[in-house]
């Protein structure tokens, strides 16, 4: 359904960050050769706070590499560090966008099977990554989120690997309709009852929908 690779894989290490030596991974690194993916993410990749990042629901994260351009054009200041591993993620892949996605989709990418649960939500260390206060704004702004994949099946994955559709159980949630809802918190009811009944969707997010349709 869409020609996809990856482009490269990134790992990342919990290290000081930003003029408080906020400790974070969000500065990824390529990883070379093949990289086992267990349940819980990429093999090497670290959380430095795991209430919040990683997880089942937060296993990998991919990122829409056409997006690097748009970031540039906008931010040149930052246009060096808007290129693949840029933004935090493990995973930026060439030939999809939010829009090429629906909901819950498995995606097969090496000899690993993962399933889009959820777009990212940035925080205070993205912008402390490119010392600019105005890129988590922006980023819940233009839409342009990345997403979380669970993991199905684990397996190994590496740079050039295609990105094959593998299931869409829900072909009419599109990915960015999710994203508005998740950022802007404005979902239908029938939207509502529809989330939190959603398999694929991440657990977090289902309670969230469930709560909201309570009386």
């Amino acid at each position: 359904m869409f020609d996809a690779h990856v482009v490269s894989v990134h790992l990342g290490k919990v290290a000081p960050l930003g003029p408080e030596k906020t400790r974070s991974a969000i500065v990824k690194r390529a990883a070379e050769g093949r990289v086992a993916v267990t349940p819980l993410g990429l093999a090497g990749d670290e959380q430095a706070d795991k209430s919040v990042h990683g997880g089942p629901d937060m296993a990998v994260y991919g990122y829409g590499a056409r997006h690097y351009v748009a970031w540039a054009a906008e931010y040149p200041r930052h246009a060096a560090q808007f290129a693949p591993g840029g933004v935090g993620e493990n995973l930026p892949i060439d030939g999809i966008v939010e829009e090429d996605i629906c909901v819950g989709d498995i995606h097969a990418i090496g000899s690993a099977q993962l399933q889009v649960c959820q777009p990212r939500q940035p925080c205070f260390k993205f912008a402390l990554k490119f010392n600019d206060s105005k890129l988590p704004r922006a980023m819940v702004q233009n839409g342009r989120s990345g997403w979380y994949y669970r993991v199905v099946q684990t397996g190994e994955i590496a740079a050039g690997d295609p990105v094959g559709l593998h299931a869409r159980p829900h072909p009419d949630f599109a990915f960015p309709r999710l994203v508005e809802i998740v950022n802007h918190g404005e979902a239908t009811v029938d939207e509502l009852r529809r989330l939190a009944a959603m398999e694929g969707l991440a657990r977090k997010l289902r309670v969230m929908a469930e709560k909201s349709l309570s009386p």
